[in-house]
Formats: C-alpha cells, sequence, structure tokens
C-alpha cells in the first residue's frame, strides 16, 4: 500500500516512517521538510493518490497552547479538515492521531466511552479534530480510525515534555520539579509505533477510537525515583508544590479494547523503556 504520513519527521513519525517501510509499504511523506504544509490546501492537493492516511502533524505541548491559542488551532483544526478533504478527494482510510481527552477522570481505568472533556486548548483542538473525522464519515463515508495515546515517551522525545526535563537536569546533579502527584499512564514509542502498524492492516470499514497506554500508572515522583536510580551519581530532588493550570490528578487507560479486537499490547515496561532513553542519552 501507498501510505502518507504527515508530520514524518517529527518525535513518532520518524519510527513510524521507518516501521512501515520495514513492512514493505511506500510511504509518502508529508512535512514541512519536504515543502508540504497541512494549514495550506494549495500545498497538498496536487499530492497524488494514497491508500492510507496517518495524521501526525500538530502542535503537541500544552503549556504552548495558552500561550499561542491560534496557532495551535491554526495546525490542528484546519490541517486535520485539510487532510480529510485529501482522503475525501482519493477515498483513502485515515488513522487520526488524538490524544488523551478525558479531563479530570469519572472513573478509573478509563475506557473509549467515557465522556470527553478540554481542559486546555491543545485538548480542545484534538476535540473538533475528531468531530471533523465523525462529520467526514458521516457525510462522505470516509473510513475513520482515531487513535488516543496517552502519555508517549522514549528516546528523541522534545526537552520540553516531562521524562526529559528530568534527564536534562539530572545531568546537572540537581532535580527542580512542581508537583510529584499527578500519575500518568506512559507508553513507550516503540509499543505506540506497534499500535499504528495493527491499524494500517485493520480491515474494518466505518468509524472506530482506540485508546493506546500502557494499562498502568505512575506518579511524577515515582518516574523520578526510578529514573534517578539509575544513574551511578547521587542526585538531589526538590519539589516546589506548584500546580499547573488545570492539572489533570490521575490517568490510566482502558486498553481492552485494542488488546481484545486487534490484539496489541504494550510490550515495554516504565524502567525498561527508560533504560533505553538513558542509553541514548549517555551516547
Amino acid at each position: 500500500m501507498r501510505i502518507a504520513i504527515t508530520g514524518c519527521e517529527g518525535f513518532v513519525g520518524k519510527k513510524l516512517t521507518g516501521r512501515v517501510r520495514e513492512k514493505g509499504h511506500e510511504v509518502l511523506k508529508i512535512d514541512f521538510a519536504y515543502g508540504f504544509d497541512v494549514t495550506d490546501f494549495e500545498s497538498l492537493k496536487n499530492i497524488g493518490d494514497f491508500d492510507v492516511l496517518i495524521h501526525l502533524a500538530a502542535k503537541t505541548f500544552v503549556p504552548d497552547s495558552f500561550r499561542k491559542p491560534r496557532t495551535f488551532y491554526q495546525t490542528n483544526v484546519t490541517g486535520t479538515l485539510n487532510v480529510l478533504e485529501l482522503c475525501r478527494r482519493y477515498n483513502a482510510r485515515i488513522i487520526y492521531t488524538s490524544t488523551y481527552v478525558y479531563g479530570i477522570p469519572k472513573y478509573l481505568p478509563i475506557d473509549e466511552k467515557h465522556p470527553l472533556e478540554a481542559l486546555n486548548p491543545y485538548t480542545q483542538s484534538k476535540i473538533m479534530g475528531e468531530e471533523l473525522c465523525r462529520a467526514y464519515h458521516r457525510d462522505f463515508g470516509l473510513n475513520v480510525v482515531i487513535l488516543r495515546p496517552f502519555n508517549i515517551y522514549g528516546p528523541g522525545q522534545n526537552e520540553s515534555f516531562l521524562i526529559p526535563t528530568i534527564l536534562r537536569q539530572a545531568k546537572s546533579g540537581k532535580i527542580i520539579l512542581k508537583d510529584p502527584r499527578p500519575r500518568r499512564d506512559l507508553v513507550y514509542i516503540d509499543d505506540n509505533i506497534d499500535a499504528y502498524i495493527k491499524m494500517i492492516e485493520y480491515n474494518d470499514k466505518g468509524f472506530d477510537i482506540f485508546n493506546v497506554g500502557s494499562g498502568k500508572n505512575y506518579s511524577v515522583q515515582e518516574i523520578v525515583d526510578m529514573l534517578i536510580s539509575l544513574f551511578p551519581n547521587k542526585i538531589h530532588v526538590e519539589y516546589r508544590g506548584a500546580t499547573r493550570k488545570a492539572e489533570i490528578p490521575e490517568t490510566l487507560a482502558d486498553i481492552n479494547k485494542i488488546t481484545l479486537g486487534l490484539g496489541w499490547t504494550p510490550r515495554t515496561g516504565l524502567k525498561e523503556g527508560l533504560k533505553a532513553i538513558l542509553e541514548k542519552f549517555h551516547k
């Protein structure tokens, strides 16, 4: 098959591109690096046909979404509209990358039927993208799969995110963070890529949604403790006690649907994943 991947030069995109090729598919790269802007339909409309589009291109760092909301909405909403229109033109399937969209949990673990709640512009933009996907399925019969990954981590992640931040500070011998209490369900990058590969091979027609997580969660303090246990030198840790705006106290994915329906299960435990990051970090 010919697989189009937007944001193919990003954290997930680079690894996914390699894995898709390993599976024998042709990759159509859609990224700024190749002269394509998902917010500009003119740059996309003559791209040629494809069978499946995996939509990764997005602004993703939550604190930035409060500083630059217009940029987030333009990239994440207009970009999604444009790639949906491409898929409509070429009668192609779309795999849309959403995010954790459940707000403060009403129950745990969180399944795909949990009510949606946006607590920041980033999440709002992703929910709007999901609604566009639903509309294109309803109005044009587009085949859509939505993935809702919880917290992805792994080597090569942007330094603004939690684990790279902890690692960068640990290197100096002192870690200063805000709140040790929030608990997160973390899914390793390779496991996340496996989920996309399963989705490419997923033959059901229609509209479907899957959580992608580990089914386990860890507090910020537990993540820090696990990381510093892997360092040979002593590291001082300080928590300032400040709470982020609209902080979610705990996330935990119910992954039964993707496990039972597609045979996907996460294979990398947190400690194993952190060791893999450290190996790359020290190189």
